[in-house]
């Protein structure tokens, strides 16, 4: 795809100005495209990693090599990740520069559909391996449109080599991301995103839903606690309250006995006398 000429003009005199966006999706090509956003890919994967300052979690916007006028060639992966960059020049520009960035981003993801299998094998591979990204991998539901359900690739010497897939058990296949340090499957037609080190995957709108609920939960319990603790020293209070009045009045009938003792025998004295 060319820009048209207006466009090109305006980035020819002012190279500065965001790029295009990318072209409309096809009615075939956006099954695959929503696969991310109805799963929540890319939300987990912006809460796992953090640090939005300079994690930019991303996509359908072009990834060039420096600011240019003209978009043939010029590929929008579904998902990529990239560390240590600036993503608010990424959303200034409409696109990831890397010649401003100063690096290539660290993944790419393609998900199939009928429309791009077999660009994303081909075409797309060659392209982001000139472009110098470091791992490009390939996400088939079906596997009918890639003939792999999960395929990467990593940039070793200046090419790109597979990266071993397992099949864990039927239907659920599994990759290891060297620069997200995250286990990639392919379960179910599910694509899901697994901590090598827990074995779990990463924590999904389900589990963060969970934990707010069991937060609320512990907020109110500990409320219930302090509210009973409080009953029990105010119930202490005036058990200690009932107990001093006692004593006092005991005291004070004790002190009234006494004295009426004394006015009895002072009266029998008086009468002896």
């Amino acid at each position: 795809m060319t820009t048209t000429q207006p466009v090109v003009t305006a980035l020819q005199a002012h190279p500065s100005l965001p790029m295009p966006d990318p072209p409309e999706r096809r009615p075939e090509e956006k099954s695959g495209f929503n696969h991310l956003n109805l799963t929540g890919s890319t939300y987990l994967l912006v809460k796992y990693f953090g640090h939005p300052d300079t994690t930019l979690v991303a996509g359908e916007h072009y990834i060039a090599p420096f600011p240019t006028r003209d978009m043939s060639g010029i590929k929008f992966p579904d998902l990529m990740i990239a560390f240590d960059v600036d993503p608010e020049a990424y959303r200034r520009r409409n696109a990831y520069i890397i010649s401003e960035q100063g690096k290539p981003p660290d993944f790419v993801l393609e998900i199939a559909s009928r429309a791009t299998g077999r660009l994303d094998v081909e075409e797309k591979r060659d392209a982001y391996e000139a472009l110098g990204i470091p791992e490009y991998w390939r996400f088939d539901s079906t596997g009918h449109f890639h003939g792999a359900m999960l395929a990467g690739d990593r940039l070793e010497h200046g090419g790109y080599r597979p990266i071993a897939i397992e099949e864990l058990e039927a239907e659920v296949l599994q990759g290891y991301s060297k620069v997200l340090n995250l286990n990639l499957r392919w379960e179910y037609g599910e694509l899901g995103w697994y901590d090598p080190a827990t074995g779990q995957h990463i924590p999904t709108y389900d589990d963060q839903v969970a934990r707010a609920d069991e937060a609320e939960d512990r907020a109110y319990e500990a409320e219930v606690r302090a509210e009973n603790a409080d009953a029990r020293v105010q119930r202490s209070e005036a058990e200690l309250r009932t107990e001093r009045e006692a004593r006092v009045a005991s005291e004070t009938r004790a002190y009234q006995l006494a004295e009426r003792v004394r006015t009895l025998e002072a009266q029998l004295r008086r009468r002896d006398s």
